[in-house]
């Protein structure tokens, strides 16, 4: 596993901890990392080593700067303000901009189960980020975008067997972005369940989640070539 580097920042008195993964080589863009409702795990960084091959200054936000607690409760009680959550999204993105070597850089985000929908709701707060892309994220909002809020091109890729986002939230998250005016792709996976990007998945035992390797695949690919149209190819 690569060895990522602590980047401190803080939000509303909460000391948060970022993850930062370097490439070898100058960086194409920066990219903030949401994870999933647990905060940062082996997955997560192991995506952010991913991007960091890829060319990329990767950083995994951290949501609640703690290391272990009720993830739930921890969520629930973050989420509850739209403003504030957002204003906690937006302080990962300012913490990865202060790193010297993002300077000057374009910027991105990414983001898994709740770190998907967390993704998004950077991008209807109208941050400043070219690309965002949600991998199994959350669609349902407590704001909608306004129209021509959002700055970033959308890529969201969904399992369309799975019952946290149900079919009902698509279509809601459609008409939004529709409204909305934003640039966006909509990537549907058939049979496909939450958590398809996770091969830890399956040990967990829950008949919501499940590793699904070809829209793990499929999705990454993607995500590799939006960046590669914002970004610029190596």
């Amino acid at each position: 596993m690569r060895a990522l580097e602590r980047v401190d920042y803080v939000h509303g008195g909460t000391a948060l901890t970022g993850l930062l993964a370097r490439p070898a080589e100058t960086p194409r863009a920066a990219i903030v990392i949401y994870p999933t409702i647990a905060n940062v795990n082996a997955h997560m960084e192991r995506r952010a080593g991913m991007l960091a091959d890829a060319g990329y200054l990767a950083m995994i936000a951290d949501f609640y700067g703690v290391a272990e607690g009720d993830w739930p409760a921890l969520a629930q009680d973050l989420r509850v303000d739209t403003a504030h959550y957002r204003a906690r999204l937006a302080a990962a993105v300012v913490a990865l901009r202060a790193v010297p070597q993002a300077s000057g850089l374009a910027m991105g985000a990414i983001g898994y189960c709740m770190g998907g929908g967390a993704a998004l709701e950077a991008a209807r707060d109208g941050q400043d980020l070219r690309a965002v892309a949600s991998f199994h994220g959350l669609l349902e909002t407590g704001k909608a975008a306004e129209p021509g809020a959002i700055k970033a091109r959308i890529l969201v890729c969904h399992g369309d067997a799975d019952p946290m986002v149900p079919r009902g939230h698509v279509l809601g998250f459609w008409d939004e972005m529709g409204a909305a005016g934003a640039n966006w792709h909509f990537h549907s996976y058939s049979g496909v369940k939450h958590g398809f990007t996770d091969p830890g998945s399956d040990a967990r035992g829950l008949p919501e989640i499940a590793y699904d390797a070809s829209a793990d695949r499929q999705s990454w690919t993607a995500m590799l070539g939006l960046f590669d149209e914002v970004f610029g190819r190596k």
